[in-house]
């Protein structure tokens, strides 16, 4: 029987977290709500991140463009996602949600403007 301790972060309640693995089940407790239950099988399964991070901006104001995927991707991809973002370089105008790396690492995720510039 493995066990894991998890802080939940889908609500401020920031609930402790103790999930079982029995057999292919696996138990919460310590969950004030379902939502932390899905949370924890998900992060013991399956960890998702939404990844933050700028993009060079060329001939602008400012020397950098604030991004961020528009869903979270798989946590052992985050260090790969990263590495394609260092490489993009932007020289044109763009708003807020602008799509600056369509299906990151075919993802089926978008990295995507988080400033107009």
């Amino acid at each position: 029987m493995e066990e894991k301790e998890l802080v939940c972060i889908v609500c401020p309640r920031g609930c402790r977290l103790t999930i079982t693995k029995e057999s292919n089940d696996y138990i919460v407790e310590g969950n004030k709500c379902n939502r932390g239950r899905i949370y924890g099988i998900k992060e013991i399964t399956n960890p998702t991140r939404v990844v933050t991070s700028t993009v060079k901006f060329k001939n602008g104001l400012l020397p950098r463009l604030p991004v961020k995927t528009n869903g979270p991707i798989p946590k052992r991809l985050i260090k790969q996602c990263v590495e394609e973002i260092k490489r993009i370089e932007v020289d044109y105008h763009v708003k807020v949600g602008d799509i600056i790396i369509k299906d990151i690492l075919h993802t089926g995720i978008d990295v995507v403007s988080t400033k107009t510039m």
